[in-house]
């Protein structure tokens, strides 16, 4: 497309999402559950088909060199699409908050004030990779009566069409507008700069990739962001824990799945459990090629273990500990703020958890972190104090999602404090307005 023809696709685009949302906002709730149910259906009959489009994608970003964790972002599995259709079924079955007043006062002037949960009218969502990233939201439109354009990564556009063409399939026969989930057909990026910059038409912006992508829509757009950057998550094991839980949890949280934004980045451990539950946990991640980036004391203990282990071994007569297994490296200042998505994890030494919480604070992106502890006090202190999006005790960070806290879906996972935070479902795409119901009173 050139710059004029691109530029009026985007604006038809615009158009035809305003015209949908205002059918989409009086739409019954009969008919937006029988789209989510249809959609579900059409992705479980389809399982073969979304698989070949998949394979395009995935067979170009494997010749163009993308890391293996972005391929693994990319892929349409089975497991993943049926997640992706109860994903669907969980939103049928929910309330409709569409039209709930909520908060209904009688004034000393006779007056009734409430509020009324209504759509916010049409999101934009600009996204990277994961292609069921597509699903969800347009899972999450239909349900909360929106309507959305969608801009998802070149490196999945084709499987971005295939699920596209099956959201519109799913609405048109549930007597619903196609043009309520649109999908941006083009992978030029100048597309994104008009969609960011047209308030005529889109109500706000949700970007879900790179924090690169992010900075940029955060800096340009015309629109409101709900966004977040980067995923620094934490996992504290504090004294008094339980060791075997703490092992158990903090290896989930790193290597359940290493590219996921809920991923954690950063262990601190308080240095009363750290003889007993660091070496536990090294062998897990040194049998998984995860490397440890540690604090000076923390790399001291790990080192001596380490050279423990390699001795009893050598005595055992059964050689020398694999140097490339046991991955351990010196933490700088850049490691704390970092997010690997990948086998990488920081590791740091603290007094207890009022260091741990002041560490979290300072370096965290105030996304997801969690506390692993025998000791209610310090849970609650945890619970209040760390400020961010998501606060866990005794479970893993990889539970902050969407479709894991009950929400059906998610659009994406806020950082920011206002008017949505965490895993943003049905209600962080609605607005309240005031309804003001009286009987004839006048202001004196």
């Amino acid at each position: 497309m050139n710059e004029i023809t691109l530029s009026e696709h985007t604006q038809t685009l615009g158009i035809q999402a305003k015209q949908a949302s205002a059918l989409m906002a009086k739409a019954s709730a009969v008919s937006k559950n029988a789209a989510l149910k249809k959609l579900a259906a059409l992705l479980r009959s389809n399982v073969e088909t979304l698989q070949i489009d998949n394979a395009k994608d995935i067979a170009r970003a494997m010749a163009a060199g993308l890391a293996a964790p972005m391929v693994d972002r990319l892929k349409l599995t089975p497991k993943v699409i049926e997640t992706c259709a109860q994903g669907c079924e969980q939103l049928a079955a929910m309330a409709d908050v569409i039209g709930e007043v909520i908060g209904m006062k009688e004034q000393p002037s006779g007056i009734r004030v409430g509020q009324m949960r209504v759509p916010i009218g049409v999101f934009g969502m600009i996204f990277e990779s994961r292609p069921n990233v597509t699903i969800e939201a347009a899972s999450l439109s239909i349900k909360s009566g929106n309507a959305c354009i969608l801009r998802g990564g070149s490196e999945a556009i084709d499987s971005n069409k295939a699920l596209a063409r099956l959201v519109q399939q799913a609405l048109a026969e549930s007597g619903l507008p196609e043009n309520a989930v649109q999908l941006v057909q083009t992978t030029d990026r100048e597309v994104v700069g008009q969609l960011i910059a047209m308030p005529q038409y889109v109500d706000v912006i949700i970007p879900r990739g790179g924090k690169g992508l992010i900075e940029r829509i955060s800096r340009e757009a015309k629109v409101p962001v709900i966004k977040h950057l980067d995923g620094n998550c934490h996992t504290y094991v504090d004294d008094p824990c339980d060791i075997v839980q703490a092992v158990k949890v903090a290896d989930n949280a790193k290597t359940n799945k290493y590219s996921p934004c809920n991923a954690t980045e950063s262990l601190l451990v308080a240095r009363g459990v750290a003889v007993d539950f660091l070496p536990k946990i090294a062998a897990i991640y040194a049998a998984k090629g995860v490397e440890m980036r540690c604090c000076p004391e923390s790399l001291a203990l790990l080192q001596s273990y380490k050279e423990n282990r390699a001795s009893a071994l050598m005595d055992k007569g059964q050689g020398a500990m694999n140097e490339e297994v046991f991955k351990l490296t010196p933490a700088t200042e850049a490691d704390w703020f970092e997010e690997y998505l990948a086998p990488i994890i920081s590791i740091k030494l603290v007094a207890g958890v009022d260091e741990a919480i002041r560490h979290i604070n300072q370096y965290s992106s105030h996304h997801t972190d969690a506390i692993l502890t025998r000791d209610h006090v310090h849970a609650q202190a945890f619970l209040r104090e760390v400020d961010s999006a998501s606060v866990m005790v005794n479970t893993s960070t990889r539970f902050a999602d969407g479709f894991e806290y009950g929400l059906g879906a998610e659009i994406g996972i806020s950082t920011d404090k206002f008017h949505a935070r965490g895993p943003v479902g049905i209600e962080g795409l609605t607005s309240l307005k005031y309804v003001v119901l009286g009987q004839g009173e006048v202001r004196s």
